[in-house]
């Protein structure tokens, strides 16, 4: 720490821009360092944030030996060595979601984290959102009963949003691993962690794409529910997240973009089926939140709740749906490496 405060510094600087903003408006960080492959971005991230250190090397960063926190906001397939690097060199890292690509990728970062004290934190920026985290109390309430069906969906159109240098454009970046785990880790977190995965693909939309456009999963959930993942990043449609909750005693539909969340519960509602409409701020990517509370778990030694173990099964996931669309929908077992 330097002067009370945490550095913190920024690998990626458009999907980082949230991290910056994060840093600055936690009373305990401040952005220290930026690093961008961009030039101009990289100036204009450094004038913003008054960051002591601006630099095209990650290396720069993570050999700063007054660098307290980094957040990897890189692109997908860069998250494994610069987590690694970052972790070695004993540095608090935030890396923003999918952790990786494979699980070789992720079982070299968990490698990391149980060899040395910094903490880790794996930005699945859904259990921020609030309609998401009213749903999640409601539930844990018992607000719709015993839980039977759930489903959610990643719902986007990439084809305005190729990334710079067309880094979604990759045949390495799986889209049911790459934005499709907004949507499995939302799953996971409300019913638990995936046994066994069924998953289907097309290829309609994005044609000139290399990968499949649209992917469906059919997963089981302990205590026998049932969940339903659709990723699709070539839909005509604006993005969303829609979700549904089934339980024997009520449902809830929600997302991440909309003010309110539908609630039709035995329990409010005394058996009429109707729907009760409840508000919610929107705040779909979250990543302020975040921040503080990865903060709060370092300074007041805490476990991280989102931590490398909880990345790693929503991307043993997300891949045991590809693969099994690759198979032509066989069921596939998630990967379990964590008992």
């Amino acid at each position: 720490m330097k002067d009370g405060k945490f550095q913190a510094g920024v690998i990626g600087l458009r999907m980082g821009n949230s991290h910056c903003i994060g840093y600055r408006d936690n009373p305990h960080c401040e952005v220290a360092a930026v690093c961008d492959t961009t030039p101009a971005l990289l100036e204009q991230r450094k004038k913003e944030y008054n960051a002591r250190l601006a630099t095209t090397n990650y290396m720069d960063i993570v050999n700063d030996p007054d660098i307290d926190i980094i957040s990897v906001a890189s692109p997908d397939y860069f998250h494994a060595e610069h987590c690694i690097a970052a972790l070695k060199a004993g540095k608090h890292v935030m890396c923003e979601k999918p952790m990786t690509l494979t699980m070789e990728q992720s079982k070299g970062i968990i490698a990391e984290v149980e060899k040395g004290k910094a903490k880790f934190m794996i930005g699945q920026v859904c259990r921020y959102a609030p309609g998401f985290m009213l749903a999640k109390r409601l539930i844990d309430d018992g607000m719709i009963g015993e839980l039977y069906f759930v489903e959610s969906e990643y719902a986007h159109n990439y084809g305005h949003a190729r990334g710079v240098g067309d880094w979604r454009v990759d045949a390495r970046r799986e889209p049911m691993v790459g934005g499709g785990c907004h949507a499995v880790d939302l799953l996971r977190w409300i019913a638990g962690d995936a046994i066994e995965v069924c998953g289907f693909a097309n290829h309609k939309c994005l044609k000139d794409w290399p990968v499949n456009d649209c992917t469906i999963a059919i997963i089981k959930f302990p205590n026998n529910v049932i969940g339903k993942s659709m990723t699709s990043i070539g839909c005509v449609r604006p993005y969303t997240m829609r979700s549904v909750f089934y339980g024997t005693q009520g449902t809830i539909i929600t997302d991440n973009t909309s003010p309110t969340i539908q609630i039709c519960s035995n329990k409010l509602m005394q058996g009429k089926l109707d729907w009760a409409t409840l508000p919610v701020n929107i705040a779909n990517h979250n990543v302020s939140a975040e921040i503080n509370e990865f903060v709060d778990c370092i300074l007041n030694d805490k476990p991280v709740l989102t931590n490398v173990y909880e990345g790693a099964k929503t991307v043993a996931t997300a891949l045991a749906a590809a693969k099994s669309a690759a198979l032509g929908g066989q069921p596939v077992k998630v990967e379990d490496m964590f008992k």
